[in-house]
C-alpha cells in the first residue's frame, strides 16, 4: 500500500491526526507538484493519489490506520555507531537492528524524542503527530466493547490503567502507555500497550479471587480447574514482526477482587524436562509482580528515556 518506508500520511505530509480539509489541501498541493503535466514524477503522483484516495474516505482510513501501516524509521546520522539489545526469549527481533549509539541514559531522564520536533522548525516537514500528543503520557481509556461482560472487561482495564499510571509511568517519562488497539494479529482487541526506549509490552488483564494460581506456560490453573488466560501469543508475534527493530513482550495481569496488588498468588510451576519453552513470549503476574516485572523489563533497554515518534504514530492509528 505504501512506498518504501513511507506511510500515506507522509506522502501527503500531513499528521495522523489530520482532519479531512487538511487531507483535501495537502493533497492539491502535493498533487501540483507531483502531476507529470508540471514536470513530476509519475510514480509519485500515482502514490499521492493512492494516498488521497485512502485516507479521504473514513471506512478505508479506519481500515490502513488499523493495518499498522508503515512508517519511516527514526533518522540517524550516517556516522553512528551501533548499539544493540538482545532481543527475549522468543522474540523474533534481529540483535542486528541499528540504533542510535548514545550516552547511556536512565529510564528516569527526561524525554528524548527522535526524531525531533526541532528538526521540522522552518521546513515544509510535517510531524507524524503533534509534539503536544507525542508528550502525553497516557493515550485513549477503556471503552465499552459489546453488550455481555463490558462491566467486568471495562473494570479490570480500569484496574491496569491505574496501576500503570500510578507505578511505571512516574518512574519512566518516556513511557507512552496507548489503550485499546485493534489487533493486527485478527479482529480481537488489545487491551494496553506500553512503549518506551526500543521496548513495547503488551497487556491483558484478568480479574479473579483472591488465592493460589500456577501457571506453567500455556495454562492458569486454580484447584485442580484450568483458567484460560487471554491469547496473546499471537499477537507479540505478529506485533515484533510488525516493530523489528523493538523488543516484545507479553504479560497478562492477573487482578484480585479485593483490590490487593500481591494476590492472587501465581505460582510459576517447572516446566517438564526437555520441554521447548522457546515459543513462551507472555508471562502471567498478579498486579504486583507487572509493576515490578513491566518497570524492570523498560528500564533496562538501550535508552529507555527515547519516545520513537513514528512508533507511537503507527500505534495512535490503530486505536479503535
Amino acid at each position: 500500500m505504501t512506498h518504501g518506508n513511507s506511510s500515506h500520511y507522509q506522502v501527503l505530509r500531513i499528521p495522523v491526526t489530520a482532519t479531512e480539509k487538511e487531507i483535501k489541501v495537502a493533497y492539491r498541493k502535493a498533487a501540483r507538484t507531483a502531476h507529470p503535466d508540471h514536470g513530476g514524477d509519475p510514480a509519485a503522483f500515482r502514490r499521492v493519489t493512492l494516498a488521497y484516495e485512502t485516507l479521504i474516505d473514513a471506512k478505508s482510513r479506519a481500515d490502513y490506520d488499523r493495518s499498522y501501516g508503515s512508517a519511516t524509521a527514526a533518522r540517524q546520522p550516517a556516522d553512528e555507531g551501533a548499539h544493540f539489545d538482545a532481543p527475549a526469549a522468543g522474540s523474533r527481533a534481529s540483535a542486528n537492528v541499528r540504533r542510535p549509539n548514545t550516552p547511556r541514559n536512565t529510564a528516569s531522564d527526561a524525554p528524548v524524542y527522535v526524531p525531533p520536533f526541532e528538526q521540522y522548525a522552518g521546513t515544509s516537514e510535517v510531524p507524524l503527530i503533534p509534539e503536544d500528543l507525542a508528550r502525553q503520557q497516557v493515550h485513549g481509556m477503556p471503552r465499552k466493547r459489546g453488550i455481555f461482560g463490558a462491566e467486568a472487561r471495562i473494570q479490570r482495564e480500569m484496574r491496569t490503567v491505574q496501576l500503570i499510571s500510578r507505578q511505571i509511568l512516574p518512574a519512566i517519562p518516556a513511557a507512552r502507555l496507548i489503550n485499546g488497539l485493534q489487533s493486527p494479529a485478527d479482529n480481537s482487541h488489545i487491551d494496553h500497550v506500553v512503549l518506551s526506549g526500543y521496548r513495547m509490552a503488551i497487556i491483558g488483564s484478568m480479574l479473579l479471587p483472591p488465592g493460589a494460581y500456577a501457571w506453567n506456560g500455556s495454562a492458569l490453573t486454580h484447584g485442580g480447574r484450568s483458567i484460560a488466560p487471554p491469547q496473546l501469543a499471537h499477537v507479540v508475534r505478529r506485533m515484533q514482526d510488525i516493530f523489528p527493530e523493538l523488543n516484545v513482550t507479553g504479560w497478562t495481569v492477573v487482578h484480585s477482587t479485593d483490590g490487593n496488588l500481591h494476590e492472587p498468588v501465581i505460582d510459576r510451576h517447572r516446566r517438564p524436562p526437555g520441554r521447548d519453552t522457546s515459543h513462551e513470549t507472555v508471562q502471567v503476574v498478579n498486579a504486583a509482580g507487572l509493576a515490578r516485572g513491566l518497570k524492570q523489563f523498560l528500564a533496562s533497554g538501550p535508552a529507555p528515556n527515547t519516545v520513537i515518534v513514528p512508533v507511537l504514530a503507527r500505534l495512535l492509528r490503530g486505536m479503535h
